[in-house]
């Protein structure tokens, strides 16, 4: 990308950014770990079990320098011979091999995860544009990469002069010495070399980590109208909105049975409707309308209420002009007060009541022509309320 490009993307990459990015086979990715690995596995197994393998390969080593005299006079057996001591060899050393196969694809995974994508072996033009591979070979990712390549050299080469420096003299040994204790000699140099060059290995692999993850996601950033556009093509979609609005009505419906309980009374149609009051005596304002909900969630409210006491009061018309009139956490029109009043008031006195004294008789609210609804939101005609 050019500076300008690059001065512009300020934005953090979103999901789907991030997502589409992965199924191109673009990901963070440290070589420098999985070589760090791999030593490293391969240097505590050698410290666990290399003495097994020194010897058991010091006898099949020395076991190929010994024939038989039927060997050497059927020379024909000598590629049997060999092929069963080179059998014995590789089934030593196949658990380690199996290891360390094991620890390098956990590694390959363990900054990017794993995918196959077929898009990153796809020919592209891009892939054969002489200018963008000049501009590969020469960009700042090549310089690191350089860079990178000459300090992993630098390193392995300090630590093997070191070592050679310190045992300049038991190497000089090594020609004059025995079978048997020269590989010991030997098997005990290269653990010890081994080991300083894995620990070489993994300062590199905790630089090159970090960095990795810090390029991937740079190289991932987005300007400000990616972003707004990237928003306005996945909210643009219709499932997605759908999603959205469902997602929102269940927030809403969780927010809404939560203030049931704080109800005074629910009014109900009784079975279609039902809606819920909270009603402040010490203050001048109207009835606040808590909930409301048809069918389905009418039941819920229902169910609601009786598990938190509140009680219940059948008045269909009042219902339905409360649930097409009033919205949530809203007072209810100057309209319904008087008829809203009269079940208030009642059911506050219900809980009033003391033996001997009777109850005060329920009220049959008178709902205003301008209220009455159907069962659909629509104003009953002056004709159908004469009927």
């Amino acid at each position: 990308m050019s500076d300008d490009d690059s001065s512009q993307r300020t934005e953090q990459p979103t999901a789907r950014r991030l997502r589409r990015a992965r199924d191109e086979g673009q990901v963070a990715r440290s070589v420098e770990l999985s070589a760090a690995a791999v030593m490293l596995c391969a240097t505590a197994m050698f410290y666990t079990v290399g003495g097994t393998w020194l010897r058991s390969l010091t006898s099949y080593f020395a076991s190929g320098f010994t024939f038989d005299r039927k060997l050497l006079e059927t020379p024909a057996l000598l590629p049997a011979a060999f092929a069963s001591q080179l059998g014995q060899a590789f089934v030593l050393l196949l658990p380690v091999m199996l290891m360390v196969l094991v620890v390098a694809v956990l590694a390959a995974g363990a900054t990017g995860g794993y995918l196959f994508s077929i898009d990153s072996v796809l020919p592209k033009a891009s892939k054969i544009n002489p200018f963008t591979g000049l501009k590969r070979m020469f960009g700042p990712a090549a310089w690191v990469e350089l860079i990178k390549a000459l300090l992993k050299v630098s390193i392995v080469t300090v630590v093997l002069l070191l070592l050679i420096d310190r045992h300049s003299s038991e190497l000089l040994l090594l020609g004059s010495m025995a079978l048997k204790p020269g590989l010991d000699l030997a098997g005990s140099l290269i653990s010890e070399s081994a080991l300083w060059l894995t620990f070489s290995l993994v300062f590199i692999a905790m630089i090159d980590v970090p960095y990795q993850r810090q390029t991937f996601m740079k190289r991932m950033l987005m300007t400000k109208q990616e972003v707004r556009d990237e928003m306005k093509d996945v909210e643009g979609r219709p499932e997605v909105k759908a999603q959205i609005r469902r997602r929102q009505r269940e927030v809403a419906n969780a927010r809404m049975m939560q203030k049931v309980k704080e109800a005074d009374v629910i009014i109900t149609n009784p079975e279609h409707f039902a809606v819920a009051l909270s009603y402040d005596p010490s203050s001048d304002g109207a009835p606040i309308l808590l909930a409301k909900g048809a069918d389905h969630m009418a039941l819920r409210i229902r169910s609601e209420a009786k598990s938190h006491g509140v009680e219940i009061f059948a008045a269909p018309e009042l219902a339905r002009a409360l649930y097409f009139t009033t919205d949530l956490e809203q007072p209810i029109p100057d309209a319904l007060y008087f008829a809203v009043a009269q079940v208030i008031a009642y059911v506050f006195g219900l809980g009033q009541v003391h033996p001997g004294i009777a109850p005060m008789p329920r009220p049959m609210p008178q709902i205003p022509a301008s209220m009455l609804f159907d069962s659909d939101g629509h104003l009953v005609s002056t004709q159908e309320q004469s009927k």
